[in-house]
């Protein structure tokens, strides 16, 4: 998915970025950093949140 596509599917739910991030725990800056592209996502936290978001394919090591 696009970030546009998650941002919208967020919306139609009903869901807040700062919940989703409460939820998961993250900080709500490390997600709109990902979805605004502020970070490439390729490593560590940025990289789990991407992948949980749907932005990119692959798994979250447990």
């Amino acid at each position: 998915m696009t970030a546009e596509q998650v941002k919208a599917l967020f919306r139609q739910r009903g869901v807040t970025f700062t919940q989703w991030a409460e939820e998961h725990g993250y900080s709500r800056n490390e997600v709109y950093r990902v979805l605004n592209g502020q970070t490439k996502a390729n490593y560590g936290k940025s990289h789990e949140i991407a992948v949980k978001l749907g932005l990119k394919p692959g798994n979250v090591a447990a």
